[in-house]
């Protein structure tokens, strides 16, 4: 299991996280923009440069991060982050996933991914924004 904190940004997701990295002194694992994508997500021009999805590590954790990838959506400063929890199985998935939407909102359902991940979202009874996913391969 492991636990990262995933930020949301209104298209400055490449200046902030290339300061993260002069900050913290490592190097991306992940940097992919929207035009990177499969051709069916059809994503406009202006989003192709955009970040998809950045993975930076920081000590034992990764911060990582993406654009809104929207044009009609805005990423609030303040409810601009995700907790990111990475089950070790697709039961486990499902299990943390249903918990954690019982009384939320699920914005995405569990489902498999183009990048490899059984993958959900939601926002809790809280307000609290999360992702879990487990490696499709680790199911």
């Amino acid at each position: 299991m492991t636990l990262n904190t995933y930020l949301t940004f209104n298209g400055n997701c490449r200046e902030a996280f290339d300061f993260y990295r002069a900050v913290f002194g490592s190097e991306f694992q992940v940097l992919q923009t929207f035009g990177d994508g499969p051709a069916d997500m059809n994503v406009s021009e202006a989003l192709k440069s955009q970040i998809m999805h950045v993975s930076l590590p920081v000590g034992n954790s990764v911060l990582m991060g993406s654009d809104t990838g929207n044009e009609d959506q805005t990423a609030v400063v303040g409810d601009n982050f995700s907790i990111s929890y990475e089950a070790k199985s697709r039961a486990e998935t499902d299990e943390v996933f249903g918990k954690l939407a019982d009384g939320g909102t699920v914005t995405m359902p569990l489902q498999e991914t183009f990048w490899g991940s059984y993958f959900g979202s939601c926002t809790d009874r809280f307000g609290i924004n999360w992702m879990v996913s487990c490696e499709v391969s680790g199911t």
